[in-house]
Formats: C-alpha cells, sequence, structure tokens
C-alpha cells in the first residue's frame, strides 16, 4: 500500500473560480503511478532510477500484468480519470497467477500410497 499527498491543482481553481476543484482534484492514473513511484522510492533516489521505475510501472499497467486500486476503486489503464482528496492510497494487484508471475510452476504433491 502506497499513500501519496494529492496535489491541488491551483490554476484550475483560479481560472474556473469553481471551489470543488478546491476540495478534490482529477487526476489521470499515468500522473498516480508517477507520484507513487517518487514516494516508494523516496527523495534521494536517483533520477534516471525513478524514470526506469517509471517506466516499468507504466508498461506492466498496459501489458495488463497488474491493476490498481485507488481508494477503492480499481483501474487497469493508465489513460483513467480518478477524483482525489487529500491523499490518495494506493494497492497493486497482479492479474496474473502467483506461479505464472514467478516463471515458474509450483511441484505437484505426490500422494501417500
Amino acid at each position: 500500500m502506497i499513500r501519496i499527498a494529492v496535489p491541488l491543482d491551483v490554476a484550475t481553481i483560479a481560472s474556473t473560480a469553481c471551489q470543488a476543484f478546491a476540495c478534490a482534484t482529477p487526476l489521470r492514473i499515468d500522473h498516480v503511478l508517477c507520484l507513487a513511484v517518487y514516494e516508494a522510492l523516496g527523495p534521494h533516489a536517483p533520477q534516471d532510477k525513478r524514470e526506469r521505475g517509471l517506466r516499468a510501472t507504466l508498461a506492466g499497467l498496459r501489458a495488463g500484468k497488474f491493476v490498481v486500486d485507488v481508494d477503492g476503486k480499481i483501474y487497469d489503464r493508465p489513460d483513467a480519470v480518478v477524483v482525489c482528496a487529500g491523499v490518495a492510497t494506493l494497492r497493486f494487484f497482479s492479474t496474473e497467477p502467483r506461479a505464472a508471475a514467478s516463471g515458474k510452476e509450483r511441484p505437484r504433491r505426490r500422494r501417500a500410497v
């Protein structure tokens, strides 16, 4: 589970004069994943490591290897939009069976005779 601080879109609030955007911010899932990768790696991680992590994460989502749960709702596309306020909680769920994900099949148990 990763918790990210949701940034306010001050430009949208100022240009539309709509206070609803001050309470909640619409974000694309790819931007949410960017914030999550940066949060997971920490502020002292090298920029190239953050970029590699983000590319691998987005590639995995596009390939359907996992889905993202943002505040209880499941997303499987990076262009989907989620509305968040304050702090968002992300969980990642694999769409592949555990044995297939590791590339190895579990050995079958033999029955006692």
